[in-house]
């Protein structure tokens, strides 16, 4: 049968039971991790689109993602209590709704991963460049440093090759091969560096915002507000980290929701007083419109040439054309200084967001060749980093293509059609898992399940929907590519088609990626 081939739970499981977590986190530690997965990647890079989007309107949006994310949050929590072993929705999937899905699951992460490591990459260089621009009022000793359009954006924003994020992916990628990961002390730091950064922002932004800045307050309507929703989405990427901790966690029934819940809530806050800062500027939020007055799509050359028109014309440039958002305002507020900080924390603290998404994408793809579905040269592990180099290689030119050339906001909405499908079918798995096997021990139960699961499974799709064209028709497109590869090549070599269903190499899998 098609979808008849699933991985045995307690295959899956019988890895996690030859380790015994300690549970030692509580609701408070929970909440703190999640904050510290969240805040940074897409408030840094994607408030211009959102601008650009729906305007002012940009604050609804964060509050519709953040519930989208919440509902499968919860979804997340009850299989990563149940499964808690590497693969995260790939694996949850194979255990309910089958390989064949589950192969499409594992292949849409490649765009939320991969493609979403190239939207970091890209929003760290617009960071880098500009700071270099400003490098004078900084350090007065030092010139302005210019870095020509065509080394510094792609194709569809006017420049030919995007560099400085291609130099950081090649970087991030040498990193994750050489075995460097970041110790739980640095990324203590590094969120402390973007949370103190975007705080310095807030203080000194809402005092000094316009409050007619925020009229008219969504100038392209409701469909604008849930089109900026599906891009910011991307802001929120990395709940998932409280829901995989289930495991490790005091009385998870009570203090994942409250991890889970608080860090999103917390998050949230934090993006509409940013998002109030930025739209209370002198620069406001409203969207760049063409001649005929219609609004331009963010990333494309129409708006690049109409923002390079009204730079031109020596006006401010606009929020939604800046690529380097909130350093932009700062420096309009009169402070550069602040600004200049901003812009360093974002430099020093995204090169990381890159590298954890370039990791996760390893991680799928090794547990994807350990059940046969990948080439086993995808689970070599070089014999002296002791890492799996070939896939982390493939992993790095993927992303370092697609950051050469595509605009920031293109790339999170390619991420974020393939985080979206992952998210329905992870809400999907805990109902037809409840159904089938509602006797199996849950550490965690996702409440109220019969109106959760439906509300991140309709979320999720309104999300997709509201995507541009373009992101809608890549999901399809990915998808009948790895259809292709999976009947072509995987489902011959599927080490549970062949019914082999020993997961004794999982011991290694987690020595190797851990």
């Amino acid at each position: 049968m098609l979808f008849g081939r699933v991985k045995p739970l307690d295959a899956i499981l019988a890895t996690a039971e030859k380790k015994s977590l300690h549970r030692s986190l509580g609701a408070f530690q929970l909440t703190m991790l999640g904050i510290g997965a969240v805040i940074g990647t897409g408030i840094f890079v994607l408030t211009s689109e959102a601008a650009q989007k729906a305007g002012p309107g940009m604050m609804i949006s964060f509050i519709i993602a953040g519930f989208v994310c919440a509902v499968a949050a919860l979804c997340y929590s009850e299989l990563a209590s149940m499964v808690p072993v590497a693969g995260s929705a790939y694996t949850y999937s194979y255990a309910v709704v089958g390989e064949m899905l589950a192969w499409m699951v594992g292949w849409a992460l490649i765009l939320e991963y991969a493609l979403g490591a190239s939207a970091v990459a890209v929003g760290w260089s617009g960071y880098f460049t500009g700071l270099l621009a400003h490098l004078n009022s900084f350090v007065p000793f030092l010139p302005d440093i210019v870095t020509p359009q065509w080394l510094a954006v792609g194709p569809s924003q006017g420049g030919f090759i995007n560099l400085p994020a291609v130099v950081i992916s090649l970087l991030v990628t040498w990193l994750l091969i050489i075995g460097t990961s970041e110790s739980a002390k640095v990324t203590s730091i590094l969120v402390a560096i973007k949370i103190a950064a975007l705080t310095m922002f807030i203080l000194i932004s809402l005092p000094m915002m316009h409050k007619a800045n925020f009229t008219p307050f969504m100038p392209t309507g409701f469909s604008g507000v849930a089109g900026a929703a599906a891009s910011i989405f991307f802001a929120y990427v990395g709940f998932d980290a409280v829901s995989t901790a289930a495991e490790e966690t005091k009385n998870p029934q009570r203090n994942v929701p409250i991890g889970l819940i608080g860090s999103l809530a917390v998050c949230t806050i934090f993006y509409l007083l940013v998002a109030a800062g930025a739209i209370g500027s002198p620069l406001g939020a409203q969207p760049v419109v063409d001649a005929a007055g219609h609004v331009l799509d963010p990333g494309t050359p129409e708006l690049a040439a109409r923002c390079s028109a009204i730079v031109g014309g020596g006006l401010t440039e606009p929020l939604t054309c800046s690529k380097e958002a909130l350093a932009h305002v700062l420096r309009v507020f009169g402070w550069p200084i602040a600004g200049n900080l901003v812009a360093i924390a974002a430099i020093i603290a995204l090169p990381s967001v890159v590298l954890m998404m370039m990791y996760g994408q390893t991680r799928v793809f090794f547990v994807m060749a350990r059940d046969g579905l990948l080439p086993k040269a995808f689970a070599k592990v070089h014999p002296r980093f002791h890492t799996p180099h070939i896939v982390t290689l493939v992993t790095g030119l993927f992303c370092t293509f697609f950051s050469a050339f595509a605009p920031v906001g293109q790339l999170a909405n390619y991420s974020n059609s393939g985080t979206l499908f992952a998210f329905a079918m992870v809400a999907i798995a805990v109902l037809v898992l409840r159904m089938k096997d509602p006797s199996r021990r849950r550490p965690f139960r996702t409440p109220l399940i019969w109106v959760v699961a439906p509300l991140a499974v309709i979320g999720s799709v309104y999300l997709y929907a509201s995507l541009d064209w373009g992101s809608i028709l890549v999901l399809p497109g990915w998808g009948a590519i790895g259809l292709l590869v999976y009947f072509l090549y995987s489902r011959s070599r599927s080490f549970v088609g062949r019914g082999i269903f020993d997961d004794g190499e999982a011991e290694e899998a987690a020595r190797v990626l851990h």
